[in-house]
């Protein structure tokens, strides 16, 4: 029998999250995932505190930026990859009162530091924005999928995953922790994700789940160095190729790609995007969402040492960092979990 300190259920960006607050801790984990149905594999990857439909601030948006730079940075070095690229983001501007309403955030505390003035002259003939654009400075990309193949080879390289399903129906409670199979552990953290649903020792309505899809498109004469926003972005890859999306279905719950998405997408990239293109790829995936758009952290309600981490939603590369540290500090440190980050709050009749 295996004795750990965690056992790790999931292993997208949350769970990543938390095994390096226990990897640097030096406490002993071991992860069970099968690689099936990953959000955070399709997810855009992009950083940014500011919601720029409505210009505001995130959710804990400080503590979040703090965390985002050096956590990347020392993944990068532990793993040899290089996965945090640089980027501004300009958002387009439709009128001049959608101008004035960025003078008016860009004066926000919270804001100033992203938000930049004054506004840039649209001089791309492949994008039409004849109102310019209002940049957005400190962010940018994630290589999600490149982060989490090297952590994957990691866990494999040093016996520190199964590479599996989860099976509830083996995971038995003892007086002193858990076992499952030729596992023994004081404590078992659940980051599933959506595919919390299917877990019984949780109410399946606290996540809901948002479907998403994606496009990636060829675009020779775009030449764009910065990401674009509008109704959709465009975020460069190199090579002429650009992530286009995201899609919000909250009806769907399969992880097949769509023929309405991918219109839907293609509409609203035709609305501002001027020269010829071609759709190679398409990804879709369910973001575990809330209903009040809060992660879901903290100790199970009646079962003792048993942890959920979940709800990332649409900001998994800037969260997961906050509420894995948030939660490692709980666990360890008798730091108290605010309310509005519990499992009770959600399930509440």
């Amino acid at each position: 029998m295996q004795k750990v300190d965690f056992i790790i259920v999931g292993c997208g960006l949350a769970g990543l999250a938390f095994c390096e607050q226990l990897r640097k801790a030096n406490k002993s984990f071991h992860v069970i995932d099968n690689q099936n149905n990953n959000a955070s594999r399709v997810a855009s990857g992009l950083y940014n505190p500011v919601v720029l439909k409505r210009l505001n601030f995130i959710w804990k948006g400080k503590e979040q930026m703090a965390l985002v730079e050096t956590f990347y940075k020392e993944l990068e070095e532990f793993l040899d990859i290089t996965i945090d690229e640089k980027f501004n983001i300009l958002r387009i501007l439709h009128s001049n009162e959608e101008k004035n309403d960025w003078l008016v955030a860009a004066d926000d505390s919270n804001l100033k530091n992203y938000l930049t003035i004054p506004f840039i002259q649209n001089d791309n003939r492949c994008i039409k924005a004849p109102f310019g654009f209002g940049k957005v400075v400190n962010t940018g990309k994630i290589d999600t999928e490149t982060l989490l193949d090297a952590y994957f080879n990691y866990l494999k390289n040093n016996n520190l995953i199964s590479l599996e399903k989860f099976n509830y129906s083996d995971l038995e409670f003892q007086q002193d922790g858990y076992t499952y199979r030729d596992l023994s552990a004081k404590n078992i953290l659940f980051a599933e994700g959506h595919g919390v649903i299917h877990n019984p020792f949780f109410n399946p309505d606290i996540v809901n789940g948002t479907k998403g899809e994606l496009l990636v498109i060829n675009a020779p004469r775009l030449k764009l160095h910065s990401i674009i926003k509008s109704s959709v972005f465009i975020i460069p890859l190199g090579n002429d190729d650009y992530l286009v999306g995201s899609t919000y279905n909250w009806d769907d719950k399969t992880w097949q790609p769509t023929t309405k998405a991918k219109e839907e997408i293609v509409s609203k990239l035709d609305e501002f995007l001027v020269c010829e293109y071609k759709i190679i790829d398409h990804y879709a995936g369910i973001r575990p969402t809330t209903k009040d758009r809060r992660p879901i952290i903290g100790e199970h309600p009646d079962k003792q040492n048993m942890y959920i981490i979940n709800g990332l939603g649409t900001r998994g590369v800037l969260i997961a960092p906050y509420v894995a540290q948030t939660l490692f500090g709980s666990i360890f440190n008798g730091i108290n979990l605010d309310y509005e980050l519990s499992y009770n709050r959600l399930i509440k009749t």
